[in-house]
């Protein structure tokens, strides 16, 4: 097999030590030296040294939860050219597993050149990536001790989920809070809803009339905090994501031109992936890398399991989010080609072809820095007037 690179090393990532392989063939052979260590910023320094004194200008990096950045910061460079590999993507042969073996196979691996590189993406998009995927948690943890508050009203058997669609909204706040006041009767408490709100006060009246305790009173000012809190944090994520996201003003607006893409939903999309779209030559290597197409597996002339993989488990959610939003449009390609696919496969395989083709559109504004241009609902029959015809004729006759 063609070596690709003479001299190479293979980092096998620890919490607490590094195992790295340097491969060396020249003449002589090849040589593996293998040495251990810590993963402290003086020692990745000395691990740094140490690849450069043996002219190491390639490496790989084995993909370990938090434990890889570190040592990536330490050592990239324009000596050093590191390559992420997703550790199932590299997995040794059964039987052989160490540490040892571990750093020598990813170091052969790299040396005939059989290692995909990781999608790394530069400092400023990691920072905002940051952000939005805590922005997401903390509005997740949001939803969660809005539910508990829902529990604990319906543990004293307040009704109020039952006749307004949000308990926290302005109407129900006042309500939660009166109850955390201690006022207990429902008459009372049905005065405070707002005007606009579509139940009646002897439905409300009803709903609000059940046996609070003081330890309901406790659970409920306990929640309320946790969600003051939290709406708090959100909104300075907000303003720190709005500063960060200043310089890709531009691409926002363009991607906010795709049926389904509000500005939410743009800022996740370059927070994944980026504005430089250099790092995936074509649009189906983007949707593979997100999991948005079906696994190829095959074999004796028969396809098996095509589930979709799992990869971008903060991308694809979002994407399926705006794919239903889209479907929604009337005068839209992506309906279109949601109801065609729904008659023969279904509305989950459908909704996520949808998904896929919104990440392949987001990748062709961004790379050629132009706005979406939809294809309109009756795209596929104009590109396809002999079976429409056929079908139509069809009909006719039956």
């Amino acid at each position: 097999m063609e070596v690709v690179h003479a001299r190479c090393a293979g980092l096998d990532v620890h919490k607490k030590t590094v195992v790295a392989c340097v491969r060396i063939q020249d003449g002589q052979g090849i040589r593996h030296d293998v040495r251990t260590f810590d993963t402290t910023t003086s020692a990745l320094m000395e691990l740094a040294q140490w690849l450069h004194d043996n002219g190491c200008q390639h490496a790989v990096v084995e993909s370990t939860g938090v434990y890889w950045k570190p040592v990536w910061h330490v050592l990239a460079s324009d000596e050093l050219k590191l390559v992420l590999a997703n550790a199932e993507h590299v997995r040794n042969l059964p039987g052989r597993k160490s540490d040892v073996k571990d750093a020598e196979w990813l170091s052969d691996l790299l040396a005939h050149g059989l290692v995909a590189s990781s999608f790394v993406p530069p400092e400023p998009i990691v920072e905002l990536r940051d952000l939005t995927r805590t922005r997401r948690q903390l509005v997740r943890q949001r939803v969660r001790h809005t539910q508990r508050v829902q529990k604990t009203l319906e543990d004293a058997n307040i009704k109020l989920d039952s006749v307004i669609s949000n308990v926290l909204g302005k109407s129900g706040r006042r309500m939660v809070e009166a109850l955390i006041a201690g006022k207990t009767d429902p008459v009372q408490l049905a005065k405070l809803a707002d005007f606009r709100l579509r139940a009646s006060d002897a439905q409300l009246t009803e709903a609000l009339r059940g046996r609070v305790t003081e330890h309901h009173r406790l659970m409920l000012r306990i929640h309320l905090e946790q969600v003051d809190a939290t709406d708090r944090t959100i909104a300075t994520l907000d303003q720190e994501i709005e500063r960060m996201l200043e310089p890709f003003r531009a691409e926002l607006t363009l991607l906010c031109t795709i049926p389904g893409v509000g500005a939410l939903a743009a800022q996740t999309i370059v927070a994944e992936i980026g504005t430089n779209m250099c790092q995936f030559p074509t649009a189906p290597q983007l949707i593979s890398w997100a999991g948005l197409c079906p696994q190829l597996r095959e074999s004796a002339g028969k396809r098996k399991n095509t589930r979709l993989r799992r990869g971008a488990p903060w991308l694809k959610p979002l994407l399926v989010q705006a794919a239903w939003a889209a479907v929604r449009n009337k005068d839209c390609y992506f309906r279109a080609q949601f109801y065609r696919l729904k008659a023969r496969r279904g509305p989950k395989k459908a909704i996520i072809a949808v998904a896929a083709s919104i990440l392949g559109a987001a990748f062709h504004i961004l790379r050629d820095a132009v706005p979406y241009r939809d294809l309109g609902q009756a795209h596929f029959d104009r590109t396809d007037k002999h079976k429409v015809t056929s079908r139509l004729l069809r009909r006719l006759t039956d």
